[in-house]
């Protein structure tokens, strides 16, 4: 495992930790709509290092330790580093776009960088399989992303379970969005990849006011 990857494994870890046992900590850090728009701005990134409970932590670090080191040594520390955080604050600032009425809204968790880090795999190893629980064969990156999208905004639209999808697409968005800052060769090279994920972010921003209630 790369150290990077390591190191924010471990950061997770500690801080969710420190959340199950702590709840003061855990309600200061956590993302709040009500405290952040009162300027409360740190809770937009320390959320990301939080979890609601061990199973919840150990598959949003599951999934970055299955691609992290891909995208570390395929476009160098910094850049992978950039995707995780902004990709995690991006999550966020789109639920806070999404929930901004709902002022005692709440969500904690890494899932807007993890999706960052997974979008931006997507995007560079459109081929490359992926195998998802319980199916016994490797499913085409680019299939999953697509899937994943759509499943997201049709999860935001139904308010499907306990999980924030708002931060996973937020995360997905600003992770594409940097991979192709960090590499615009992409838009050539992985023009088809770009079209198809686009199909239901396109969706997304036309109906975008039916999905902001």
């Amino acid at each position: 495992m790369n150290k990077i990857t390591l190191v924010i494994i471990v950061i997770n870890v500690l801080a969710s930790i420190k959340g199950f046992k702590d709840s003061t900590f855990f309600n200061r850090y956590k993302f709040q709509v009500g405290p952040i728009l009162e300027r409360d701005y740190i809770r937009i990134l320390s959320s990301g290092f939080l979890h609601l409970d061990f199973n919840h932590l150990l598959f949003n670090m599951l999934t970055l330790y299955f691609f992290a080191d891909y995208l570390i040594y395929s476009i160098g520390a910094m850049a992978f580093i950039s995707i995780y955080l902004l990709s995690l604050i991006g999550g966020n600032l789109l639920t806070l776009f999404y929930h901004k009425k709902e002022y005692s809204y709440s969500a904690v968790g890494a899932s807007g960088a993890v999706s960052g880090v997974l979008f931006s795999f997507i995007l560079l190893f459109p081929m490359e399989k992926i195998y998802i629980m319980f199916i016994p064969i490797g499913i085409p990156a680019y299939i999953v992303g697509v899937a994943y999208l759509a499943y997201t905004i049709f999860g935001m639209k139904r308010q499907l379970g306990n999980i924030g999808h708002s931060a996973h697409l937020g995360g997905a968005i600003t992770g594409l969005l940097l991979m192709v800052l960090f590499h615009p060769e992409l838009v050539q090279t992985r023009i088809n990849t770009l079209i198809l994920l686009s199909i239901p972010l396109i969706a997304f921003l036309i109906l975008g006011k039916k999905f902001n209630r």
